[in-house]
């Protein structure tokens, strides 16, 4: 409960004067921004949602001036939600305020125990997402530098 609680932080006030997203759309925008432009289906598909329930999320998102319905880049027939400039700025602000937060707590562990918390949610999300069919795609990792000797 406590790690989902960090993740929703910026939905909370703890950021005064400044616009936070709500849950969904911080997902939902999370999601097209690694994919990249996805139609209302394939947004429901991702996220195991009926249809209309995105269509209201991304209809908030749309009003808010977070994405734009776009023609597909492929030529298909249904429209794509796009990210705008200023989902794009909101979801990495909002991002950067929960690593902040987990900066901040975790600011005092050792670096092993930071690299074994990160491999043990590592595993533990790639079970879930095995364990019940739901593969959340991820950017390419950033190679690690390699110090030299």
């Amino acid at each position: 409960m406590l790690l989902t609680r960090h993740h929703i932080l910026p939905a909370s006030n703890h950021r005064p004067g400044q616009r936070t997203l709500e849950r969904s759309a911080y997902l939902l925008l999370s999601r097209i921004e690694v994919e990249g432009p996805m139609t209302l289906a394939q947004l429901a598909e991702a996220f195991s949602l009926d249809v209309s329930t995105v269509n209201r999320q991304t209809a908030a998102m749309v009003q808010a001036g977070l994405v734009d319905r776009i023609p597909d880049p492929d030529g298909g027939i249904a429209r794509k939600l796009a990210i705008t400039p200023e989902g794009g700025q909101r979801l990495h602000a909002d991002r950067d305020f929960v690593l902040g937060a987990l900066a901040k707590i975790l600011t005092e562990w050792p670096g092993g125990d930071l690299r074994l918390l990160a491999d043990v949610l590592s595993r533990f999300n790639l079970t879930c997402e095995r364990e019940y069919d739901y593969v959340w795609p991820r950017p390419a990792p950033t190679p690690t530098p390699v110090p030299e000797h």
